[in-house]
């Protein structure tokens, strides 16, 4: 048995659930309805997710900004207090320790989100091990929090309307912002507009205590609007449509920010941060491979890791590979060589099962809601 959410005995014996590990975490890989129709409900309704398996990593103190700027790839200079911004942290070499999620409250008190698979390894880097934090005098008070909060998102195009009936100041609360004077039947919350799923949506941070309350009121008030528990399978799928990262396959300590197109989270202009100097150079002297989308035209699952060839010359990898349930076809994110001269439209070859399948490379992100978000 693994690691249990606070809300694991709430759902663990919901009819046609499927539990799975997941880096150590028995977690819902889906719900009744199956990965299909969840998947669905987030796009054409809601979707409630459990992501409590997520960390939570606490800075606090005078030099909690300062800290943390050397920290990231993105500059925390651009957001107000109570704003949220998507950033990475680096190795030296500019390989990727984990992507996350800051939540600034004010210059002297931010919340870290990182990842499951990461928690312990994130803890340890931010707190000891990683060079900024070796050459403070007066380093800042770095608190692992997880076990204190539960998260759960609920996403999809009427997720405000379901929300705002039980707390109607989720309305005003704008994208990647957030508020931590709200409460859900009485139980404090911090809730952000952000999510991981390419839809609009909102994340609520709770004490683990009042979890199984929030999850069920939440539950209940969006019943006639068709909001569905989801599980991983319908997280994964949704965000690879999104073409939205995951650590471990688009990004690793292997795979730096600049080669998976994530530029837009890397200031390469503010002061020195850990791995700037790596990725300059590495611009500099020429990127080497970049993250492109790729749609099946042959029969075949292009899963992680399959090679990807151009003619006779293996050019890449799968990162991320499944069928979409809103295209009804079989799509992956695929690293590959710069310099191919491969455009829109033109075709190459993932080796699958020995066996070369067609595919053809396409715009990314496979699907984008129009609208707000």
């Amino acid at each position: 048995m693994g690691l249990q959410t606070p809300l694991y005995s709430v759902y663990k014996d919901y009819p046609g659930v499927r539990i799975t590990e997941f880096h150590g975490w028995d977690l819902p890989v889906n719900f009744s309805h199956g990965i299909t129709s969840e998947h669905q409900s987030v796009r054409r309704a809601a979707g409630l997710f459990d992501v409590s398996h997520m960390g939570e990593i606490r800075v606090s103190g005078e030099n909690s900004q300062d800290f943390i700027q050397k920290l990231v790839s993105n500059n925390l200079d651009k957001i107000e207090d109570k704003q949220v911004m998507y950033t990475l942290m680096c190795y030296p070499d500019g390989g990727v320790v984990d992507d996350l999620i800051v939540y600034k409250f004010n210059k002297k008190n931010f919340m870290l989100i990182v990842n499951a698979s990461n928690r312990e390894k994130d803890f340890t880097w931010i707190k000891n091990d990683n060079p900024v934090i070796q050459s403070m005098e007066k380093p800042p008070m770095i608190e692992n929090v997880s076990e204190e909060w539960a998260q759960i998102a609920i996403q999809g195009p009427k997720a405000e309307k379901i929300l705002s009936s039980l707390i109607p100041e989720c309305r005003d609360i704008g994208f990647f912002k957030f508020r931590d004077d709200l409460r859900i039947q009485g139980i404090d919350a911090v809730i952000s507009r952000t999510g991981y799923t390419g839809e609009d949506g909102f994340e609520l941070y709770v004490k683990s205590s009042g979890a199984a309350v929030v999850w069920e009121t939440l539950l209940q008030a969006g019943k006639e609007d068709g909001l569905m528990p989801c599980g991983l399978g319908a997280r994964d799928s949704l965000r690879l449509e999104a073409k939205l990262p995951l650590y471990g396959h688009e990004i690793n300590q292997d795979i730096t920010p600049l080669e998976a197109n994530l530029h837009h989270f890397v200031d390469l202009e503010k002061n020195d941060f850990i791995g700037k100097d790596a990725m300059v150079f590495q611009r500099e002297q020429g990127i080497p491979r970049t993250l492109r989308g790729i749609k099946m035209l042959d029969k075949g699952v292009p899963r992680e890791n399959y090679e990807v060839y151009h003619g006779d010359n293996r050019i890449g990898f799968v990162t991320s590979g499944m069928k979409s349930p809103s295209l009804d076809s079989f799509i992956a994110l695929v690293l590959v060589k710069r310099g191919t001269g491969l455009k829109l439209g033109h075709e190459v070859n993932v080796s699958i099962h020995g066996k070369m399948k067609r595919a053809v490379l396409v715009k990314t992100p496979f699907y984008k809601k129009t609208g707000r978000n």
